[in-house]
């Protein structure tokens, strides 16, 4: 069965979720106090609802509390943000996901009982730093606050050794979870597998053990 989501909130974060989740196929509904974006999206959505979801009554009548996925993507009112999360919450709804303005705004959406929260603007800063910092990075997917997915372009000094040589899990407390070797990905791969030159390797740890591995291996 296909997943049913609602997204409340259709500016830049919410606009662009609602699309890639009607791209995969899903059923979604798209909610947005403004006439003019509910009209943007009347032929991307499955459903495109204008509504003020800070009213009860209207999250009621839209039956949102038999979604698998409510995300409440709400621009700059935070008071509107909070009170929309908390309807939610109190209605049942299994799963809310909320982007959040600020840390205060997060601890408040924790505390009323948000599943999920997000900041993009700054896990996006966070990403494009990192990945502009390092020659060596491709990709930075943050897990928390202290541990990441990073994508690591094997060099010159990697070429030719073997997992077991480095002894990377046992010297830094890492793990390589995955090779990228051209058109191929050998997941987990053994002990005895071989890098070669310009191979991605996917890497999973804290965040200061992978900068601690970039900065002795591939500097």
């Amino acid at each position: 069965m296909k997943k049913e989501f609602a997204v409340i909130g259709l500016g830049r974060f919410g606009g662009s979720i609602c699309r890639a989740l009607a791209e995969e196929g899903m059923e979604v509904m798209a909610i947005d106090v403004d006439e003019d974006r509910v009209n943007e999206f009347s032929m991307i959505a499955s459903h495109a609802v204008v509504g003020d979801t800070t009213d009860e009554s209207v999250i009621k009548s839209l039956g949102i509390r038999n979604f698998d996925h409510v995300i409440v993507a709400i621009g700059d009112n935070i008071q509107a943000s909070i009170l929309t999360t908390l309807i939610l919450k109190e209605l049942g709804v299994n799963k809310i996901t909320v982007k959040a303005q600020n840390d205060y705004h997060e601890k408040v959406l924790r505390k009323i009982g948000a599943d999920h929260v997000v900041h993009p603007e700054r896990d996006m800063g966070r990403r494009i730093a990192h990945n502009i910092s390092s020659n060596n990075v491709l990709d930075y997917l943050e897990l928390s606050d202290e541990h990441s997915i990073v994508e690591i372009v094997a060099n010159e000094k990697l070429s030719g050794h073997t997992l077991i040589d480095l002894d990377i899990r046992a010297k830094y407390g890492i793990n390589i979870v995955a090779i990228k070797r051209k058109n191929d990905i050998i997941v987990s791969p053994l002990a005895h597998e071989e890098i070669q030159t310009n191979d991605i390797l996917i890497v999973i740890g804290a965040d200061v053990d992978i900068v601690r591995f970039e900065k002795k291996v591939m500097g």
